[in-house]
């Protein structure tokens, strides 16, 4: 094996004039033994992890693979031990003769190659590929096929067998459910479908939103797989006919995961879909949201009213919640009494009060907030206005003093007042309490490590001249292994924002149309959700398509 190029991954950065001598010699500084310089220059957002592999491929003259190209095969996977490939981060790609070829996030770990050599016998040909592309791909070959294949040498018919495999942790079904969940966590899945089909369960993950098939399983492994999930989600294992919600609190790498679980009985047999609530990447910073600086201004200004009610719009899945719960965040400290009332609570907040909704005892959100009033707050989160009761007393209890934040089911910002009117709210007490409105959609986020440029085409240019926005490039992502070859990795949120001043409350007082609200919202300034996505694709956050698959034009 040859070292002549044994050169230092900080001064290949620096030749490359990706960082500078003074950054290098500050980051050496500031991260821990044990982290990797090039893990922490992508973290600290200096490099990419696409520039640090064409360091290093040009560099070094290591060639960068991409992993979902190959067919890995069985053999090789007993060649390399599972712990020294997640260790090393390497994963065995070919053989060939007396060579094995292995992909690795740091080529430049010269002690894990020979390890390797030693281990294995062979002489080790080495590539470069993306470390989330490493992780997926041992995931996929080391441990779920490998819980797979137990499992299924493992199921038996029996009634005690049964109950032997779902409940120890040790049991091939139980590995093969937990592999399931860590490999979605693993691709930033927010949920995991369980879907029953005639001859097979289809494991699919939603990834950025985007729904996609990662797996089929064999139709005999289908009611104990679902048993498996049902015991882990403290549900009854005996009833199939009726749906049931249950919650899974677990650590998946070292990481705290809550899982909020659902049944739906369907003809070929229970659906289970697992939401998964990532609590290290919980964003519960106003800043991280993606607001545009004028937007992040006026959502502000609203949540510093001492009183009155603010309304967040949009779909299931619009990211409501977690700009509800930064909000709260922003407005918590010791000084104010926070209650909310909420179906279900998704993340704790330290020195927040939360109830959870529990309709079979007739804790509703209405029962709840009424309850709320009597336990001197400041500030009240309400989950969601389901129904004219709730909307009554959220509506009355900001009009005593209390800022009271909640959720609505609108298209869009100024359809809130109509909907608010149509549940039966009268105009008067709506203009006296309503502080602002804000509509929100998410929008995937172009991927960082493949982003190119391309010349806008006529379509586009008009698109953007429509509403006075010049952008002399588009910009896309081309796909690479860090965001599975889509394009994108992230999420990133659009919004409008409507204030409730004088003229808006003499509006509502008047029963005005919304599109006289509009009309004289838009002449003092109000941007809708489209103008909000075309700008953020000005900025190369996103691209147009995915803006007009959420927003459409007024």
């Amino acid at each position: 094996m040859k070292f002549k190029t044994r050169k230092r991954l900080g001064d290949l950065l620096v030749e490359a004039n990706l960082i500078s001598h003074q950054l290098l010699d500050e980051v050496l500084v500031e991260k821990s033994r044990e982290e990797k310089l090039g893990d922490c220059l992508i973290r600290l957002q200096h490099i990419t992890e696409q520039q640090l592999i064409e360091v290093l491929e040009l560099q070094l003259g290591i060639p960068h693979i991409h992993l979902n190209q190959y067919s890995i095969e069985p053999e090789l996977i007993q060649l390399v031990p599972k712990e020294l490939a997640k260790r090393a981060q390497i994963m065995p790609v070919r053989k060939d003769r007396n060579k094995l070829l292995v992909a690795m996030a740091d080529p430049m770990d010269y002690f894990a190659i020979e390890e390797l050599r030693m281990t294995t016998g062979y002489q080790i040909e080495t590539s470069i590929a993306a470390k989330d592309d490493i992780y997926r791909t041992i995931t996929k070959y080391y441990d779920l096929q490998e819980s797979m294949d137990d499992a299924l040498d493992d199921i038996m018919p029996t009634e005690l067998d049964t109950e032997n495999q779902i409940t120890d942790e040790d049991s091939p079904i139980v590995r093969l459910v937990n592999q399931i969940i860590a490999n979605g966590v693993a691709q930033r899945a927010s949920d995991i479908h369980f879907d029953p089909q005639e001859a097979e369960l289809k494991i699919r993950y939603r990834v950025d939103g985007i729904l996609r098939e990662e797996r089929a399983l064999p139709k005999n492994m289908q009611n104990i797989i679902i048993a498996r999930v049902k015991i882990m989600g403290n549900l009854n294992i005996t009833e199939n006919r009726i749906p049931q919600d249950g919650r899974i609190k677990s650590v998946v790498n070292f990481r705290p995961i809550d899982i909020r679980l659902s049944t739906l009985p369907t003809i070929y047999g229970e659906k289970i879909v697992m939401r998964i609530l990532d609590l290290s990447r919980a964003l519960n910073d106003l800043d991280g949201l993606g607001f545009a600086p004028g937007n992040l201004q006026l959502f502000k200004k609203m949540l510093e009213k001492p009183n009155g009610i603010i309304l967040i719009t949009g779909p299931t899945g619009s990211g409501k919640s977690s700009t509800l719960y930064a909000g709260l965040n922003y407005l918590n400290n010791e000084e104010v009494n926070i209650i909310t009332v909420e179906d279900p609570v998704e993340y704790q907040l330290q020195g927040v009060n939360q109830i959870q909704v529990r309709d079979e005892v007739g804790l509703t959100f209405a029962a709840g907030l009424r309850s709320i009033l009597r336990q001197d707050p400041d500030i009240i989160m309400v989950g969601e206005i389901r129904d004219m009761e709730t909307a009554q007393i959220a509506i009355r209890s900001s009009l005593t003093g209390h800022l009271v934040l909640s959720t609505l089911h609108t298209n869009n910002a100024i359809d809130s007042i109509s909907r608010l009117t149509d549940m039966g709210v009268e105009p008067y007490l709506l203009s006296s309490s309503l502080v602002g409105v804000m509509a929100q959609r998410l929008v995937r986020r172009i991927c960082r490590d493949c982003s190119e440029v391309r010349k806008p085409h006529e379509h586009e240019t008009k698109l953007f001249t429509q509403y006075g926005l010049k952008i002399p490039v588009i910009t896309y992502g081309k796909g690479c292994p860090s965001c599975n070859e889509t394009g994108f990795r992230g999420r990133i949120a659009l919004h409008e924002i409507l204030p409730i001043d004088d003229t808006i409350k003499a509006q509502i007082m008047g029963v005005n149309s919304p599109s006289e609200i509009r009309k004289y919202a838009r002449s003092q300034g109000f941007k809708t959700l489209l103008e909000d996505g075309l700008q953020k694709v000005v900025e190369g956050a996103t691209t147009s398509e995915e803006v007009l698959r959420v927003a459409t034009s007024d």
